[in-house]
């Protein structure tokens, strides 16, 4: 593989993430090893994030939700810890004052049609 950090990912079409609902996930590779990387809506705005809870490390989702039912709060599926997703920082729960590992995203034009994509850096890569 080349070197990721001046490649840019695309992730999903613009219309998949809607504010609130299911995440997609993108397999990756960083300094602890493989997990995956993951991508939501929240107010309007496209936010990635390392799938891994601040508490015990072990991914959040369960199939692709990440969201509570009020859609306004990430939280661990295994722990119940909550974190802001505009900001990835730990708002209840066991993971106090942990943070989840920001991922760089945009979300522009492709064509016709919008799109998300990642801008792999800082150590946390694609994986094949």
């Amino acid at each position: 593989m080349t070197d990721t950090s001046t490649e840019t990912v695309r992730v999903c079409a613009a219309g998949d993430l809607i504010n609130g609902g299911l995440g997609v996930k993108l397999p990756i590779r960083d300094r602890l090893g493989d997990t995956t990387a993951f991508f939501i809506r929240f107010q309007d705005r496209v936010y990635g994030y390392v799938n891994r809870c601040a508490h015990v490390g072990v991914e959040l989702d369960w199939e692709s939700s990440f969201f509570t039912r009020a859609g306004d709060l990430i939280m661990c599926a295994r722990h119940g810890a909550t974190y802001a997703p505009d900001t990835g920082v730990c708002v209840g729960g066991p993971c106090r004052n942990g943070k989840l590992k920001p991922l760089h995203v945009q979300e522009h034009d492709e064509g016709s049609d919008r799109a998300v994509f990642w801008l792999p850096a800082e150590g946390v890569t694609p994986r094949e």
